[in-house]
C-alpha cells in the first residue's frame, strides 16, 4: 500500500535516497507512536503527524496512503514483537512445569505491549472503531493469538498438565481480559506493578485450564 512515488536513487550528503527515505518512514512511525499514543488517533491531523516527524505532506504520502495506513502499520509492529516475544520465551521454558511456561510468556506480552503506555493504548484503545478494514486486521491479529493460546492449552493437556478439552472460548476470554488489564494499568497512569498485571494474568491462565 506505502511508496507510491517511488524515491530516485540518488546519494545526499553521504546517504542514499532510500536511506533518507527509510529514516522519515521512522519518524513518521515515531511520530505516530507519540501522537496517537498521547493525543489520540482522531485528534491527530496528518499536519501534526508531518509537523512532528519534520517531514513534508509529499512525503507522508509517499510512505502512507493516510493516517490509517500509519496506524495499521503500528499495530502490526507491536504485535509482532508481543508475538515474537512471547514464543521465544516459552520456547526457552519448555523443560519447564506449566506455571513457569506461563509466567514466562506473559511477562513477555505484558513487557512489549505495556513497557511504554503509548504502545498500549495504540494498541488496545485507539485501534477500535476506527474503519472496517482496520477491523479486520484487529480481528486477524485476535484470531492468531487465539491459536497461540489454544495451542499452548493442548500442550499442556497432552503432558497432563491441563485437561484436556476445547480451549477456544475460554482463550477468547483470555485474551479480554489480557488487553482490559493492560489498558487499565494504562490508563490509571501505571500506578499498578507490571509484575501485578503479570502475576494475575498468570493466575487467570493457570485457574482456566486446570480446573475442571
Amino acid at each position: 500500500m506505502s511508496g507510491r512515488n517511488p524515491a530516485p536513487r540518488r546519494s545526499y550528503g553521504g546517504r542514499s535516497a532510500e536511506e533518507r527515505r527509510a529514516e522519515r518512514r521512522g519518524r513518521l512511525l515515531d511520530a505516530g507512536l507519540e501522537l496517537f499514543g498521547t493525543r489520540g488517533y482522531a485528534a491527530t491531523s496528518i499536519e501534526r503527524l508531518c509537523a512532528t516527524a519534520s517531514v513534508s505532506t509529499r512525503n507522508f504520502y509517499e510512505e502512507f496512503s493516510g493516517r490509517e495506513e500509519l496506524l495499521l502499520a503500528l499495530h502490526r509492529d507491536i504485535n509482532e514483537r508481543a508475538a515474537e516475544s512471547l514464543a521465544a520465551a516459552y520456547a526457552e521454558a519448555s523443560d519447564e512445569d506449566l506455571p513457569a511456561r506461563v509466567e514466562r510468556a506473559v511477562r513477555a506480552f505484558v513487557t512489549v505491549t505495556a513497557s511504554d503506555p503509548r504502545w498500549a493504548r495504540l494498541a488496545f484503545v485507539e485501534v477500535i472503531g476506527v474503519s472496517a478494514g482496520l477491523e479486520q486486521h484487529r480481528l486477524r491479529w485476535r484470531t492468531r493469538w487465539e491459536d497461540t493460546l489454544v495451542e499452548m492449552a493442548a500442550q499442556a493437556a497432552a503432558r497432563g498438565e491441563a485437561i484436556d478439552r476445547d480451549y477456544r472460548l475460554t482463550m477468547i476470554a483470555v485474551i479480554g481480559a489480557v488487553n482490559n488489564l493492560v489498558h487499565h494499568w494504562s490508563a490509571r497512569g501505571q500506578d499498578i506493578p507490571l509484575d501485578d498485571i503479570t502475576a494475575e494474568l498468570t493466575h487467570l491462565i493457570l485457574a482456566a485450564v486446570t480446573t475442571p
